[in-house]
């Protein structure tokens, strides 16, 4: 997955919503929906939280890069 340089403008849509899996929405439904924009926003300091202490994905870690693109896509107003 190609990420967007710094300086370069994140959009939930076309960077964030790309790195959730439909297996990690599925396993997520119960308290948000990691496809809507909405919920994301809500929820963003627990998900980048999460990601960082390993309680998220159920398998195989984010690397850092892509938690690093979440944390960017934060501090930048959580755009859609």
């Amino acid at each position: 997955m190609t990420q967007p340089g710094r300086g370069t403008p994140i959009g939930f849509e076309q960077d964030i919503r790309p790195m959730f899996r439909t297996k990690d929405r599925e396993s997520m439904l119960k308290a948000f929906d990691l496809f809507d924009h909405a919920d994301v926003v809500k929820h963003a300091d627990a998900i980048v939280g999460a990601l960082r202490s390993g309680q998220m994905p159920c398998d195989d870690p984010w690397p850092a890069a892509q938690v690093d693109l979440l944390q960017r896509w934060i501090d930048a107003g959580k755009p859609a």
